[in-house]
């Protein structure tokens, strides 16, 4: 009867401590999938900021396809369009709703090249020295672009990098205090196994093996579940806002998995080793307090 009860309360706390892992590391994966979104959607509206090239009067078709190669061969640029006049003229008679040409007689529009800029170039700094480069150019007689809007973006991004951050580091103690908390109370209620074994010559090492591997056991089968939660969460989430699936990145979501896994197996292995370290120290007489 005594050995079916404290097997019972053996596989309680091993269950217990396994659904508690699960759980941190499942708020600890959300976390990093959050973060890495947040990067990506920063990175893809920073990339949509651009400046358009104007164009000088009857330029050559020929230096205009070199100018676009040049562009699209520099670090900076993620793209580039070519927009012709006639283009131009048929773009803005639509957003006008009717033929401003035919009113004024000629089209005063000028062909030009709409520029897409990477994500670490899409700030003021960047752009200042990209438009003086771009005037150098003969073939170019203006650079537009929005500053406040760019300058607004960046200090957003900031800001929101900011929050998230600090956001970050608060569930990441809570994380670590909860898991070793958790820990500490499935040690605690072999304390005497400890210290009998300690009381019989057995050696510290020879007594932390067996607890540090049964940890680090629990640490993987609770990263284990945490993975299976984070990829229902991401295909029901996908489900619902199909827009999420662009965000996605399959090797940075292995990687994550991965640390997941890494995250469970450390933290479980330290709390472990510190717990069963502290009962080797504790006197017998301490035990029952």
């Amino acid at each position: 009867m005594s050995d079916k009860y404290s097997k019972r309360r053996l596989t309680s706390s091993s269950i217990t401590t396994i659904v508690s892992l699960s759980l941190v590391l499942f708020m600890l994966g959300l976390l990093g999938i959050t973060i890495l979104n947040s990067r990506k959607l920063s990175d893809n509206v920073k990339e949509n900021i651009g400046f358009q090239v104007i164009l000088n009067d009857n330029v050559k078709d020929v230096d205009v396809a070199r100018l676009t190669k040049t562009l699209d061969a520099s670090d900076y640029v993620k793209s580039t369009e070519f927009i012709t006049k006639e283009e131009a003229a048929a773009r803005l008679q639509k957003d006008l709703g009717e033929d401003f040409i035919d009113f004024l007689g000629f089209n005063p529009l000028l062909s030009s090249i709409n520029v897409h800029l990477k994500a670490e170039y899409a700030n003021a700094d960047s752009l200042a020295w990209i438009e003086k480069d771009m005037l150098d150019t003969k073939l170019v007689k203006e650079v537009i672009y929005q500053k406040s809007l760019v300058t607004m973006i960046n200090e957003n991004v900031k800001k929101i990098s900011l929050v998230i951050i600090i956001f970050s580091a608060l569930l990441m103690v809570i994380a670590l205090a909860l898991i070793n908390n958790t820990i500490r109370l499935s040690i605690y209620s072999k304390r005497f196994i400890i210290k009998t074994m300690q009381l019989v010559g057995a050696t510290e090492g020879f007594i932390r093996r067996p607890f540090v591997l049964n940890g680090i056991k629990h640490g993987i089968y609770g990263a284990v579940i945490a993975i299976a939660m984070l990829i229902g969460g991401l295909y029901f989430a996908q489900k619902q806002l199909p827009e999420l699936q662009e965000l996605q990145d399959p090797n940075m979501l292995a990687t994550l998995f991965g640390l997941v896994i890494v995250l469970g197996i450390v933290i479980s292995w330290i709390s472990t080793s510190m717990a069963v370290r502290k009962y080797l120290r504790l006197k017998s007489d301490d035990l029952h307090f």
